[in-house]
Parts: structure tokens; C-alpha cells; sequence
């Protein structure tokens, strides 16, 4: 399994990028997920993207990858559906990766009796069957009220602190849902990727990470579906990625290298 999560860390590297996509019907209500909002993006330059192609978790450049999914939905009625997964992978003193994953479910019953909201008129589908190489992020929503929200951020020369903190329970997968399985929520890892669905009657929110392989390039897909009314929805992934600094002689070499760069352009 070990190989399998560093290989989801590596393909995250040359993957992911600060993005945020957000859709909301007419009268939105108010957002309950304030850490949602919370969320800053931090600009990276090309230089520091480009200089990424070809390093991997025990490479020359990242030392350290954690990787934070967090999917929520909140019905009208206070039913609620999370799923979060977390893994983490830190070289030690010897360049040898630590790897720790975390993942857990929860569903939370109705607290009052005004429905789901969820509107069997309208009707959101389609996004599922996209496939793309590289990074989507997708929202489809129908009904009024609704709050809906993709963010993925990636934040370059994170803290030892970020990397290594955290509670793991290194369990591969988790799953819950109410009485009558009406909601639903899972994460899961498996196949050398990290996939979180939550499912309601007003829809479904997922999010699906795929390393690269033969076949295709790495992927990394958030998707909302929203068919109802006052529904607040939230995808959220966080990257983290620890770079080593770079020694005296390796930024000599980069001043070689791009001085030949120039020339050749002239």
C-alpha cells in the first residue's frame, strides 16, 4: 500500500494548482461552513512549477506531501453527511518516506421536520461521465437557495509543523449513512487513488484523485450535483508539499543552465 500512497503524493506534485469554483441558486442562504470560506489561495510562480517536472516525494526537490479532502453537505432539515481523508508522506534523516492516511465517515439524523429539499422536478446529471487528464472541477446545480463549492489549494514550502501534525488512523476506507440509507458517505483508497462521496436526496458530491499511469495522465476530479433547494454543499482538498532548499552548487548549475537558455534564444 505504501507504494500505492507515494504514488498518489507524485502525481498530486505535478498535478494540482490553486483553483476555486463556486455555484449558487437565487436566495442563497447563509453558509454554515465557515472554514470553507476560510480558504486562501497562495500563488506559485512557473519557475517554482517548472522546476517540479520529474521530482518526487525522495527526490531533489519535495521532501514532504500531505494531502487534505474534506467533502460536506447540509440539508434544510440539519441532516448532515462528511468525509474527510488525509495522508501524509515525510522522508526522515536517511531520505526513507513515512506514510500515514487517515480517513473517516460520518451522517447526522434531521434535528426538524422540513424535509430534504430535495426537488424531484429538477434534475443535475451529466458530470460524472467527464473524464479529463489533469485537474476539473465541476458544478451542476438546480433549485433555489443553494450554496455549492470546489476549492482545491496548493501551498508550496508548507511547515514541518502541517506535514507531521494530525491524528491517523491509517484505515483504507470509511463509511456511514442513516436509517434508511438515504444519505450516505464514504472515503476510500484503493487502486493507487483517494475517492470521497457523499450521497443525499437532493444529489451527490464527490471527489476522486487518480496517480498517473501507461494510460493517462494524473487526475484529480470534484464534482457537486445539486437538485433541490437550500442545500449547502462543500469540496475542499488541500496540498501541502515541504521543498528542500537548494544548495549553493545546484543554484550555480541553474545560472549555467539558463545563461546556455539564453543564448540559444538569441
Amino acid at each position: 500500500m505504501d507504494r500505492n500512497l507515494i504514488a498518489i503524493g507524485c502525481a498530486l506534485c505535478f498535478t494540482t494548482c490553486g483553483l476555486a469554483s463556486a455555484a449558487q441558486a437565487a436566495e442563497q442562504a447563509p453558509t454554515v461552513f465557515e472554514d470553507v470560506g476560510a480558504l486562501k489561495l497562495q500563488p506559485v510562480d512557473d519557475t517554482i512549477l517548472a522546476s517540479q517536472t520529474g521530482k518526487g516525494i525522495v527526490g531533489d526537490i519535495i521532501s514532504g506531501v500531505v494531502i487534505n479532502l474534506l467533502s460536506q453537505w447540509q440539508l434544510p432539515n440539519g441532516a448532515t453527511a462528511v468525509a474527510s481523508g488525509a495522508l501524509a508522506i515525510v522522508t526522515n534523516a536517511l531520505n526513507t518516506p513515512s506514510v500515514q492516511f487517515n480517513s473517516s465517515a460520518s451522517v447526522t439524523s434531521p434535528n426538524a421536520p422540513s424535509g430534504s429539499g430535495a426537488n424531484h422536478n429538477a434534475s443535475a446529471s451529466g458530470g460524472q461521465n467527464v473524464s479529463v487528464n489533469g485537474v476539473s472541477q465541476i458544478a451542476q446545480v438546480a433549485g433555489n437557495g443553494n450554496l455549492g463549492t470546489n476549492q482545491a489549494l496548493i501551498d508550496f514550502d508548507a511547515s514541518p509543523g502541517s506535514l507531521t501534525g494530525g491524528t491517523y488512523n491509517n484505515a483504507s476506507s470509511a463509511a456511514a449513512s442513516n436509517a434508511n440509507g438515504s444519505i450516505k458517505a464514504s472515503v476510500s483508497l484503493a487502486n493507487g487513488g483517494i475517492s470521497i462521496a457523499l450521497q443525499t436526496p437532493a444529489g451527490i458530491a464527490t471527489q476522486s484523485i487518480a496517480p498517473s499511469s501507461a494510460q493517462q495522465a494524473g487526475m484529480i476530479a470534484q464534482l457537486l450535483q445539486i437538485a433541490g433547494n437550500n442545500q449547502q454543499v462543500a469540496n475542499q482538498l488541500q496540498l501541502h508539499l515541504q521543498t528542500q532548499q537548494m544548495s549553493a552548487s545546484m543554484l550555480r548549475q541553474l545560472g549555467v543552465l539558463q545563461a546556455l537558455q539564453n543564448t540559444v534564444r538569441r
